[in-house]
């Protein structure tokens, strides 16, 4: 798991009036609206006595810790300790863990990382929300997956022959073959586009809305952005686009939780959202199934552990990634805090932590380069 990068934490229609308990990262946070309606996502652990914020009350802009009432507002500060008083003074080194929060598509995205804001690498983007011309619906699920086997399953155009009935023929034909994708690189992934024979569409209103009764070439591509988003476009007709966006966000290293935005710009009324969502969940649940059963758990180190084709290049660039990820200091070291959980509280370092010293949470451990080397050499 990583730092540094913009993770979905909750669907904005879910924040409501009362803090939120999310785990993300292996960590746990509190997510809430401030007075105004902003949000705010905070370290959960209360830097008194460990107190879990997100089962205390919301008190204006603050959240009050329900084992002795110490309040932080949204900055991280700790601006009440009902014990000293209102005219004690409160230590600077109460305050904890605080990150930039953005809403967009429906979602409330926490940065969990220390980059200050003209590093971060920006959040996935969809072009056409909002547009005229297209419809938007919104999923969620959580698997007990390893996120990077989703991401990888993601960028795969190998596995829709065999894993999606709705997308190939299912091994049937002898004449099944993929051509080479065109494969490319941009700041933060690697996308690819290719082209495919594909039957008619099974649901009868997209096989109306489409206009196509016989097997056809059909053009999509699809990508990575960072290291848990996933873009796949898809083109069953000139005219006929489906869109595709997964947010995710490793709850923990066997445990994620996925954000699906669609967007069509066909069967616009809002009646067909149902059987369209439908549609995706048959589609993710295919993809689930699978990679609930992939050995081992979790992505191997090196790709010497697997054999790669042609196909894989898009995967083997994304491990790639991950180095290069690795290499900035930003992999957290699961196995330290794992053996650590019991004596020792972590959090995510926040932006603060680069103006401010003397925190009383640790940062979570990170992995260097030369760990990453170490680890594929084993």
């Amino acid at each position: 798991m990583f730092i540094n990068f913009w993770y979905p934490a909750i669907a904005s229609a879910e924040l409501t009036d009362k803090p939120v308990k999310v785990r993300m990262l292996g960590l746990n946070f509190v997510v809430f609206r401030d007075s105004k309606g902003k949000a705010q996502c905070l370290s959960n652990v209360c830097t008194h006595r460990g107190g879990n914020l997100a089962g205390g009350k919301l008190h204006g802009d603050c959240i009050a810790c329900p084992y002795h009432g110490w309040q932080f507002n949204g900055a991280g500060e700790c601006v009440k300790i009902p014990s000293i008083g209102k005219d004690g003074k409160i230590p600077a080194r109460t305050r904890i863990d605080a990150y930039p929060v953005e809403e967009k598509y429906g979602l409330v995205f926490a940065f969990l990382g220390d980059l200050p804001e003209a590093e971060r690498p920006p959040i996935m983007p969809i072009e056409e929300y909002g547009a005229d011309g297209w419809r938007s619906t919104i999923q969620h699920w959580v698997w007990d997956i390893d996120y990077k086997r989703s991401i990888e399953n993601g960028i795969d155009s190998a596995h829709n022959e065999f894993v999606h009935p709705t997308h190939g023929f299912s091994g049937t034909r002898d004449d099944y073959k993929l051509n080479e994708p065109e494969m490319w690189t941009d700041e933060w992934g690697t996308g690819i586009r290719n082209k495919r024979l594909a039957p008619p569409l099974k649901d009868e209103k997209m096989r109306e809305a489409s206009g196509r009764n016989v097997d056809a070439v059909v053009e999509s591509s699809t990508g990575h952005h960072g290291i848990a988003a996933v873009w796949t476009h898809i083109h069953p007709m000139p005219n006929m686009f489906i869109h595709q966006y997964l947010y995710e966000c490793p709850i923990d290293a066997t445990h994620t939780s996925i954000y699906l935005i669609n967007m069509r710009n066909f069967l616009l009324e809002p009646e067909h959202d149902g059987r369209m969502m439908e549609r995706n969940q048959v589609v993710a649940f295919q993809d689930r199934d699978v990679l609930t059963d992939v050995q081992p758990k979790l992505t191997p180190h090196t790709q010497t552990k697997e054999a790669f084709v042609l196909h894989d290049k898009p995967i083997a660039r994304y491990r790639q990634w991950l180095d290069e990820w690795q290499a900035r200091g930003w992999r957290i070291d699961v196995e330290t805090i794992e053996r650590n959980r019991m004596t020792t509280a972590y959090a995510i370092p926040s932006p603060a932590r680069r103006q401010h010293k003397g925190w009383v949470i640790d940062a979570v451990p990170l992995l260097s380069a030369r760990d990453a080397v170490k680890a594929a050499a084993e």
